[in-house]
């Protein structure tokens, strides 16, 4: 079973889907595509170069892009099909992270895209002795371009078959280092037949076929997006890569591709969501209160719900007069996006989902390459709250216990797709991977339940995550999730971390939407100076705290929030300053960064 390799996949396209905008990128303001067949050699010059300079299967080479290209994608299929490990690295990385990343690899090797990376990585390069030589995907001073290693198109590629043919769906494909929220990061060892696992599950599950068109634009050094290049490659979709900067407006990449299919993450949906909601508050009259009387309408939004009558008929005005342009705003053609990497607020899922743009959310992780359940597209296949019911394959258990509530435990997990093991790390492989009954099971972290859905079927619900409980001086476990989720529905709220490790309540770090409160500054006759200065605003300040008495009640006494302190300086995934940033490259919250960036305004709270 799953018996595929990785790059059997891009054969596989030449073979029944051939295109002739296979994979695009844009130069100098035009898309430019190559095809299929261009791709397939491009793959084999790139695997015979790399070859030439003496690798071998087995060892690393690490990538780092900020944005993927079409270069990169024959290069990763290069690699696969002789046998070299692929190393890919997050671009908003410090040197000191690829220093100890191309360290533990052993990378021979490093290709890098354009910005500062070649910089970050040279720097690094002092300190790593094992790597040879840093490649360029673009001409770029101070290294050599990866075309100097190519072989030409009528070179002599038996080597690259012999090769090819040995490669078995249990050989080690990648190594994936996390995000490493909790300090260094850890090299996630994959295999073909962990990747190829979910490409089939999921490609059961998407709502497109081939020639439709994707726009990719996220990183493809996390495994979710990787694996969806994959899957789109299989399916015979067109791939135009991009850049989050690059998506909205008339002129952007959404009008000019015209998308049926995208992957995100919930932080992008958000800043989406902000822009349109934004927009709505700059309108006057009876503009103004058509939109927000539409967005109303989305509060009681369930997947499968059906209106009749006069609440149909408002439905039907509210979609062709305001629904209607947030589809037109993302090119009018998405039959849907998926979500993952953390949990998406309820209030983008329902307007969305509401305005006829179909967004469903997945979890999993990168060790287990990384779906494990997904809320599908079907009928009766979806559950708002849930991450969805489990992938075809994938078993999972609730391991109950005292710190939790009735039925609720942590998510272990059973997958073709579980990883080989944390490259070099034993002691951590053991610590997530349990042996249950002769079986490999993943202890996830991650809390969660299950909960009865349409058609008698259990979907999961994520309550939080194990590391990530707070136990109060009182011995009480809260769950930060929830309460921080809740918050961010808020359009005063840009983010929020709950914190009260081992004190007699919890309390909440509140990063304000700029946009957001300068709006109600305005609306309210209060003057706007600067954001530092407004967090300091007694009615500012009190508009806070109406927020907090509206968001307690939904929560258990000791979960409720008794402090707050508003935080000016933004937590971001890349800090120029040099300081180590607040939020990974997947935009997860390093809670202990911001506990430490914090300290002052948590000790005051608590004072």
């Amino acid at each position: 079973m799953f018996e595929k390799r990785l790059f059997d996949y891009l054969y596989q396209q030449l073979r029944d889907y051939p295109l002739e905008k296979a994979f695009g990128q844009k130069i100098n303001n035009e898309w430019r595509y190559i095809s299929t067949a261009q791709m397939v050699s491009l793959a084999n010059r790139a695997s015979l170069g790399l070859l030439q300079l003496g690798l071998r299967p087995g060892d690393k080479v690490a990538t780092a892009v900020y944005q993927t290209i079409p270069e990169w994608v024959a290069l990763d299929y290069a690699m696969l099909q002789i046998g070299v490990i692929n190393v890919p690295m997050y671009p908003s990385i410090s040197s000191r992270e690829y220093e100890y990343i191309l360290n533990e690899s052993e990378a021979k090797y490093c290709i890098v895209g354009q910005g500062d990376l070649l910089d970050k990585v040279l720097a690094a390069k002092e300190k790593v002795p094992g790597l040879k030589e840093v490649f360029t995907f673009h001409e770029q001073s101070g290294a050599q371009c990866w075309s100097e290693f190519l072989s030409p198109e009528n070179s002599d590629f038996s080597e690259v078959e012999r090769i090819k043919s040995s490669i078995r769906p249990d050989d080690l494909a990648t190594i994936i280092y996390t995000s490493g929220t909790t300090g260094n990061p850890k090299g996630v060892m994959l295999s073909h037949r962990n990747i190829a696992f979910n490409v089939e599950m999921v490609g059961k599950l998407v709502p497109i076929v081939s020639g439709d068109r994707v726009l990719s634009f996220l990183p493809v050094s996390h495994v979710y997006e990787r694996v969806a290049v994959y899957l789109f490659t299989a399916i015979g979709a067109s791939i135009s890569f991009t850049g989050t900067d690059n998506l909205g407006g008339e002129s952007g990449d959404l009008q000019a591709i015209r998308p049926h299919f995208f992957t995100c993450v919930p932080r992008l949906l958000e800043k989406v969501y902000e822009r349109i909601y934004n927009k709505g508050l700059e309108l006057n009259g009876l503009k103004r209160w058509l939109f927000f009387w539409a967005l109303s309408l989305t509060e009681d939004w369930e997947f499968d719900k059906k209106y009749s009558g006069w609440k149909a008929f408002q439905w039907k005005i509210a979609d062709r007069l305001i629904f209607s342009k947030w589809r037109a705003g993302l090119g009018g053609c998405v039959k849907g996006m998926s979500t993952g990497a953390s949990a998406c607020p309820m209030r983008v899922l329902r307007s969305f989902n509401a305005a006829g743009i179909p967004v469903r959310e997945l979890y999993g992780l990168s060790e287990v390459a990384p779906g494990l359940s997904v809320n599908g597209f079907g009928p009766g296949e979806a559950m708002l709250g849930t991450v969805g019911i489990p992938l075809e394959g994938v078993e999972l258990r609730i391991e109950e216990g005292p710190d939790f509530r009735p039925g609720e435990g942590e998510i272990l997990a059973k997958t073709p797709g579980l990883m080989l093991g944390y490259y070099k790390q034993p002691e951590q492989t053991s610590q997530m991977i349990r042996e249950i009954d002769g079986e490999r099971w993943l202890a996830t972290g991650d809390v969660g339940m299950f909960v009865n859905g349409p058609g008698g079927r259990k979907f999961l619900k994520i309550t939080d995550r194990k590391k990530e409980l707070l136990k109060t001086s009182g011995g009480k476990y809260v769950a930060p999730t929830p309460i921080e989720s809740m918050l961010k529905e808020h359009h005063l709220v840009e983010q929020a971390m709950v914190v009260g490790e081992n004190m007699k309540f919890v309390s909440v770090l509140i990063v304000p939407s700029p946009e957001g409160l300068r709006d109600w500054c305005k609306k309210h006759g209060v003057e706007w100076t600067t954001l530092p200065q407004m967090i300091e605003n007694p009615k500012v300040i009190h508009r806070y705290e109406m927020l907090l008495e509206r968001v307690n009640p939904n929560f258990s006494h000791v979960d409720q929030l008794k402090k707050f302190a508003l935080v000016a300086e933004p937590w971001e995934a890349v800090k120029t300053d040099g300081s180590e940033a607040e939020l990974t490259p997947t935009l997860k919250m390093k809670r202990r960064v911001i506990l430490q960036k914090c300290s002052q305004q948590i000790a005051e709270m608590y004072a």
